[in-house]
């Protein structure tokens, strides 16, 4: 047997790829490390579970241990990867007891992304971050009262750390530090838990990658579900004694008994900083069109590598979840001796603000758009999600923006609380295409009264923008 395919990570663009691999050729030998105990997990469902929606920590698992042993790939949890030696095909394991060398005839890097702290000392119990498993069963044994405690039912699980939270009385009040996806997502969860939250945003709008129509929508939503928002306001410390007890920032010291933070992630290159495996700008992997990077038989996929972007054509760094699985399952059929390329990025992606619905696509910050060498133009619209007689629907909120001279549509971004979210993905393909304002336009979208109205508020921005564009 040949040597093996080798995969550094057992989450998303990991396995993905392994079963992949599997399914199109059984008898290559797969083997993939994960330094922890936890593989494929749903990590956007976090806020959910710890909120309640979801009411078991297994409900978040796409496979089980035995699911991947099923599908035949050698799964060994507990080994990390500590080195790699492209010259010689060969990585450096660790594990409880051992190190020892494994070749590899083919080599994929998907060790993910890590959370960030910034300058703040993290050094407390109460302190957490939204980016493991573990993190999501302790804070919900931490806000569950005592005697409503059971145990994640997984072996997979921290015990000490959940021993550590039950034996705590639930928290009253609570400091998010960061206003992105993280943020927003967990003061709705936390709301459900009747806590005493604020937010801390150090720029003066949230969802800053959403552009201003949906930073402020999402800033009224959350003053309305009894959120303290604190903008442009930068957390200088925690403060504690063993446990943390306030947030001191330029507001002065708010006393909380839990803190959250979500001010961004990196990715997680350490283990090529020894070697000549290309990086790009953002710190990310460097790879081509099919996940290659610069040294043979060595992919990147997932929340560790970069993607060429729809509209710029650029390298860029977008750590989402769909673009993990699939860049990982294009990897595999490569490996298999069927090329396939990863797909471009253009950083869709959607956000629930308590009964708000957000969404973006593309290029919409003016800025950004210049420096890619656009003229971008913008125009921003409200239109209802239904016909105007029929119940249910609501105000919807469509921000376009499009480049000056060629009339391409460069991005977008939607909020609403009628399944608003959903309707970028009509955006989001208009991009893949390449399509110019008039051709968005007239796109023949579908239409009945508890659905759209007439002219979908899609259509409506790609008109008036359109209109715009025209008077130039």
């Amino acid at each position: 047997m040949a040597d093996p395919f080798v995969v550094v990570g057992g989450d998303a663009a990991g396995l993905s790829a392994a079963s992949k691999l599997k399914r199109e050729d059984s008898d290559r030998e797969v083997i993939v490390f994960e330094q922890g105990n936890w593989v494929s997990y749903a990590h956007c469902g976090m806020p959910y579970y710890v909120k309640g929606d979801v009411g078991s920590l297994t409900d978040l698992l796409s496979l089980s241990p035995d699911d991947i042993d099923d599908r035949g790939i050698d799964l060994r949890r507990q080994h990390e990867v500590i080195a790699v030696e492209p010259a010689d095909k060969t990585v450096l394991v660790q594990n409880e007891t051992d190190r020892f060398e494994q070749s590899y005839d083919d080599l994929l890097i998907a060790t993910g992304a890590h959370a960030v702290s910034a300058s703040i000392d993290t050094g407390y119990s109460g302190v957490f971050t939204m980016h493991s498993m573990d993190a999501a069963a302790a804070l919900r044994t931490y806000l569950t009262p005592a005697d409503g405690v059971r145990p994640p039912d997984n072996d997979s699980v921290d015990t000490d750390r959940l021993e550590q939270y039950a034996s705590m009385n639930p928290p009253e009040s609570v400091a998010i530090v960061g206003g992105g996806y993280v943020g927003i997502e967990m003061a709705e969860a936390f709301g459900a838990h009747d806590l005493d939250i604020h937010l801390f945003q150090r720029s003066d709008r949230l969802l800053r990658p959403f552009g201003e129509a949906v930073g402020e929508q999402v800033a009224a939503t959350l003053r309305e579900n009894d959120v303290t928002l604190h903008l442009g306001t930068e957390v200088d410390e925690l403060i504690g004694d063993g446990h943390v007890e306030a947030v001191a920032s330029d507001d002065g010291q708010i006393a909380v008994d839990l803190v959250l933070i979500g001010i961004g992630i990196r990715p997680n290159t350490e283990l090529i900083a020894e070697t000549d495996i290309a990086r790009g700008e953002s710190g990310a992997i460097a790879t081509d069109e099919y996940g290659r990077t610069n040294r043979e038989h060595v992919y990147a996929a997932g929340d560790c590598a970069e993607m060429r972007h729809t509209v710029t054509g650029a390298p860029e760094w977008v750590p989402l979840g769909l673009t993990a699985n699939r860049a990982g399952r294009a990897v595999g059929q490569t490996v298999a001796g069927k090329p396939t390329p990863v797909g471009s990025v253009a950083g869709t992606a959607v956000v629930k603000a308590f009964e708000l619905e957000c969404g973006r696509t593309g290029l919409i910050d003016h800025e950004r758009a210049t420096d890619a060498g656009f003229d971008p133009v913008s125009d921003t619209i409200t239109a209802s999600s239904r016909s105007g007689y029929y119940p249910g629907g609501s105000e919807t909120t469509v921000t376009l923006t499009a480049d000056r001279e060629t009339n391409r549509l460069l991005g977008g971004s939607i909020v609403g609380a009628d399944r608003a979210a959903i309707r970028i993905d009509t955006l989001a393909t208009a991009l893949d295409c390449a399509m110019t304002l008039p051709e968005l336009e007239r796109l023949d979208l579908a239409y009945a009264p508890p659905f759209s109205p007439v002219w979908d508020p899609i259509l409506v921005a790609a008109k008036v923008l359109n209109g715009t564009l025209s008077e130039f």
